[in-house]
C-alpha cells in the first residue's frame, strides 16, 4: 500500500511537470511561430511590390507588361526613375533601373498595346506625384 502511494505520488508530480512543460513549450513555439509568419508575410509583400526593375526583351519573362501612356488619369502606376536604389521603394511608384535581371524586383516589358499590359505607367518628372492611383 505505501508502495502504491509513492508511486501514485510520483505519477501526480510527473504528471505536473510534463503538464506545465508542454505548457511552455507551446507558448515559445506560438511565439516563434508569430515571428516567423511575420517574416514570411514582410518578405512576400515586400518581394512582390518591389521597385528595382530592368528591362527584357521577351513578353515570356516579364513579371510586368507594361503599357506606357500620355495621361495621368489613365495610369495605374505614376512612375518616376531615380538614380538612387536606396530610393526604390515597394509601390512607391519610384523605380531605380538596374542592368542586372538578378538585382531586380520585376523585370519589365513594354508593349505599343494598351489591352496587351498588366500594368499601365505614366512617367513624370516630379518625385512626389509618384505612386499608385
Amino acid at each position: 500500500n505505501e508502495h502504491d502511494k509513492t508511486t501514485l505520488t510520483h505519477r501526480v508530480m510527473f504528471m505536473c511537470e510534463f503538464h506545465v512543460t508542454l505548457k511552455n513549450n507551446y507558448k515559445h513555439m506560438k511565439n516563434k511561430m508569430k515571428i516567423l509568419f511575420g517574416i514570411i508575410a514582410a518578405s512576400v509583400t515586400f518581394t512582390a511590390f518591389a521597385q528595382k526593375v530592368v528591362l527584357t526583351k521577351y513578353k515570356s519573362e516579364a513579371d510586368k507588361i507594361v503599357y506606357i501612356t500620355e495621361y495621368k488619369n489613365e495610369a495605374t502606376l505614376i512612375v518616376y526613375e531615380t538614380k538612387y536604389k536606396n530610393e526604390a521603394k515597394p509601390w512607391s511608384g519610384i523605380w531605380y533601373w538596374t542592368e542586372y535581371k538578378s538585382e531586380a524586383d520585376w523585370k519589365i516589358y513594354f508593349t505599343q498595346y494598351k489591352n496587351e499590359a498588366n500594368l499601365i505607367v505614366y512617367f513624370t518628372k516630379y518625385k512626389n506625384e509618384a505612386g499608385t492611383k
